[in-house]
C-alpha cells in the first residue's frame, strides 16, 4: 500500500469516527450547502451530512429521513460491491448493470427528479426535505 493510499484511508476514518461522534444538527463548523444558503432551495444532496451521522448510528430511519437519495446511493454501491466480489471470488460473469450505457441517464433523471419534488412545499412532498 503506497503513501498516498494510506493517507485516503487514514482521512476517510477520521472523517467515520467525526461523524460518528459529532451531530452535524447540534454545531454549525461542518460546512452548509452553498445552494441552500443562497437560495433557501434544497438540492439533492442537503442532509447528506446528517445521514451519514446517522449511518454510522446505525439508524437506517433517521438516514431515510435526511435524504432519501442518499440511502438509494448506498444500495448501489452495495450492489456493485457485492456483483464485483462475486465476480472475483468465484471466477464469474455476473453481468452489472450499473455499467449498462443507460443507468447514467436513468440515475440522472431520479437526481432531478428528486430535487425537483423535495422543494415542493406541500405534503407529501415535505417528507423528503431534509429535517
Amino acid at each position: 500500500m503506497n503513501l498516498k493510499t494510506m493517507g485516503f484511508l487514514l482521512l476517510g476514518i477520521s472523517v467515520a469516527i467525526l461523524y460518528f461522534f459529532v451531530n452535524p444538527s447540534d454545531v454549525n463548523f461542518f460546512p452548509k450547502c452553498p445552494l441552500y444558503v443562497t437560495t433557501g432551495i434544497y438540492c439533492p444532496g442537503c442532509g447528506s451530512q446528517r445521514a451519514t451521522h446517522q449511518l454510522l448510528q446505525f439508524n437506517l430511519f433517521g438516514v431515510l429521513q435526511q435524504n432519501v437519495l442518499y440511502f438509494l446511493g448506498i444500495l448501489v454501491l452495495g450492489y456493485h460491491g457485492i456483483i464485483t466480489g462475486l465476480n472475483a471470488y468465484f471466477k464469474k460473469n455476473i453481468y452489472n448493470y450499473i455499467y449498462h450505457p443507460k443507468t447514467p441517464i436513468i440515475i440522472l433523471v431520479i437526481i432531478i427528479i428528486y430535487w425537483v419534488l423535495r422543494n415542493i412545499p406541500y405534503y407529501p412532498f415535505t417528507i423528503l426535505a431534509p429535517n
